[in-house]
């Protein structure tokens, strides 16, 4: 599978109408501070809805505002397998000592 090629130019026109709105996280629904460091963990990043790596495009309509660290705990995962991983887990133990 090829990579979809993305222009910088582009990329950096949706970084800053993004920055300009200043949304909270889509991801936790936290507020961001968009004066951070880029690499403070609670910093703005870009995260696409669709990853790239699952066929998604760098389009405008692809993109979100996130945290950094929210970002990279999502990783290349849709919204749905999020929110399956966010359920609570039920173990059952039948055991006799």
């Amino acid at each position: 599978m090829t990579r979809p090629t993305r222009n910088t130019t582009t990329r950096d026109k949706h970084r800053s109408y993004l920055r300009r709105t200043k949304p909270p996280c889509a991801l936790c629904n936290q507020p961001i501070d968009y004066s951070l460091h880029y690499r403070n963990p609670m910093a703005y990043v870009v995260d696409h809805i669709i990853p790239i790596a699952r066929g998604g495009e760098d389009s405008l309509d692809n993109i979100q505002a996130a945290h950094r660290s929210c970002n990279e705990s999502k990783g290349a995962k849709l919204h749905e397998e999020l929110a399956a991983a966010a359920a609570p887990r039920t173990y059952v133990t039948a055991r006799t000592w």
